[in-house]
């Protein structure tokens, strides 16, 4: 996104000057003659710094600074004033000025400061968008032995230099979330923020709020203005987990983001625009929630430039053994354990299981297994007995069941094993409580 300026200067000859150096620097710049002037303009759009005579008729400096820090708190002000008016620029500070320049000023002064303004307000938001995805480390990197895995990782590489958006299917624990960072940081916005949020997890109000963020006062608690994702993740890139989830309401001002690349804040008037890449994953039938109604059939075909559809665990099971290897390596510095491995037997188990909750449950089995185990290797008796309950079952020729009457007998003794709590075998299981609530229903 562009840096915008607001120069209020009522002597046209500065004003001019100011503009001309300013846009040189590679700043959008706008002037107005007057306080009142300049006011209107900041109704009608969003400005990253307001640089402002303190005396103009109409409306002095001091007047913009006080209604701009009512409307727009995040605008940054410089103020001019005269040569040893050093009180007016005490009291312009105490009313929210970030800096100040004496006429008659240096431009190559003013060009300095609105450099320091800018790398500080990147750095503002950099530090907002590490906030926002806290512990995601770059060298991100993901087990693919099996064939499945590496053509998946084949069409990423093939896409490398595409900023189109990207929609990611399949069940909830299938690594969803991994493949999206995957595809941000082996693309050109690498160095750009990558911000992720879980679409079902927040009301429609609070989801409003987090993706667009909010003006002062827009609703009872909105005590100041708030920056949305949408507008942090301008030039990287934003993953909408669950998206089949979103609100009806919401989905229309996603989808005029991804058309025109714009937004308005809750409670805002002015547009905001942004550079914004989308990558989108649902474990539901997205056809299947289009036709019932809760879900845009034109926002499908933007997020669907290209769809990614990743297989189960128990589809891909050449998977399994890197995966425990990983995560016994992932887990074990924690333990103070020496555990060099897995058993045979324990590996059998493991390959015969069906993972209704994929790649999230098997690194679950495999922390517990891990604390478990007090040999040197991973063995059987390590293992939760529901795995090898379900082992037994599925190789007895005249009890096949089908995928999903699997899955929800699993689900039902994992619950039962914890007393009935779904909260908990949910978390057990690795996926969400509406997910386990779907494959119960089945």
């Amino acid at each position: 996104m562009a840096f915008k300026i607001l120069i209020a200067e009522d002597e046209e000859i500065t004003l001019k000057h100011m503009t001309n150096a300013l846009q040189k620097e590679g700043y959008v710049t706008v002037g107005a003659q007057n306080g009142l002037d300049a006011f209107r303009k900041i109704e009608e759009d969003h400005f990253d710094l307001l640089i402002t005579d303190i005396k103009m008729p109409g409306m002095t400096g001091m007047e913009l600074l006080e209604k701009i820090r009512e409307r727009q708190a995040d605008v940054e002000v410089i103020i001019i004033t005269g040569f040893g008016s050093i009180g007016s620029v005490i009291e312009a500070m105490k009313k929210g000025a970030y800096d100040y320049v004496t006429k008659p000023f240096n431009l190559d002064e003013l060009l300095l400061k609105v450099k320091k303004i800018r790398e500080q307000r990147t750095i503002k938001k950099e530090n907002i968008a590490l906030k926002a995805y806290v512990g995601i480390d770059k060298k991100v990197s993901i087990i693919a032995k099996s064939s499945s895995m590496h053509h998946i990782l084949g069409i990423i590489e093939g896409m490398k230099e595409s900023d189109c958006n990207v929609l990611l299917t399949g069940e909830t624990g299938v690594g969803k979330s991994l493949l999206a960072k995957i595809i941000h940081y082996t693309s050109r916005r690498q160095d750009m923020p990558f911000l992720s949020i879980n679409c079902a997890t927040l009301t429609e109000e609070l989801l409003a709020s987090e993706l667009f963020g909010h003006e002062k006062g827009a609703f009872t608690g909105a005590i100041k203005t708030k920056q949305g994702l949408v507008e942090i993740a301008d030039t990287g890139t934003l993953f909408l987990d669950e998206i089949a989830e979103m609100a009806p309401g919401l989905q229309a001002k996603l989808l005029k983001v991804i058309e025109e690349g714009e937004f308005y804040r809750v409670g805002g008037t002015k547009p905001i625009r942004v550079d914004v890449r989308f990558i989108a994953a649902t474990n539901q039938n997205v056809r299947k929630v289009i036709a019932e109604g809760r879900f845009r059939e034109d926002l499908y075909y933007r997020l669907n430039i290209m769809e990614i559809f990743i297989p189960p665990l128990r589809d891909r099971r050449d998977d399994i053994p890197p995966l425990c290897s990983y995560f016994l390596e992932k887990h074990l510095p924690s333990s103070r354990k020496k555990i060099t491995g897995f058993t045979k037997d324990a590996m059998d188990v493991l390959m015969h299981y069906s993972y209704p909750g994929n790649v999230r449950e098997l690194e679950n089995i495999v922390e517990r297994a891990i604390i478990l185990e007090k040999t040197g290797l991973i063995t059987p008796e390590s293992l939760p007995q529901t795995i090898k309950m379900f082992q037994i079952e599925t190789i007895e020729p005249d009890k096949i069941k089908t995928m999903e009457e699997l899955n929800k007998d699993y689900a039902e003794k994992v619950i039962d094993m914890l007393g009935g709590n779904k909260s908990k075998a949910a978390e057990v299981l690795g996926i969400s409580r509406t997910s386990l609530w779907r494959i119960l229903k089945d």
